[in-house]
């Protein structure tokens, strides 16, 4: 858990990196292009992680152990 957790964070930074990079403006073309393939890999793989947790924080248990789908009232309530 510890090592996804470590992944997610090192793909932000890095993409962090790759933006500021980009948004200097001094990087060649060729490396430009390069730079944002890997920061469009990162960003959809960072999107993917964040909806998988996403969809498990959706479901909670209720008082009998049984998992639910939260409505929009629970949304509203927490």
């Amino acid at each position: 858990m510890m090592a996804k957790k470590n992944d997610f964070a090192q793909s932000i930074s890095k993409l962090e990196e790759i933006v500021a990079a980009l948004e200097k403006g001094d990087v060649p073309l060729e490396d430009a292009i390069e730079l944002y393939k890997e920061g469009m890999t990162l960003s959809k793989s960072c999107h993917s992680q964040l909806e998988k947790a996403e969809k498990q924080l959706v479901t909670m248990m209720d008082e009998e152990g049984i998992e639910t789908p939260m409505t929009n009232n629970d949304e509203k309530e927490a």
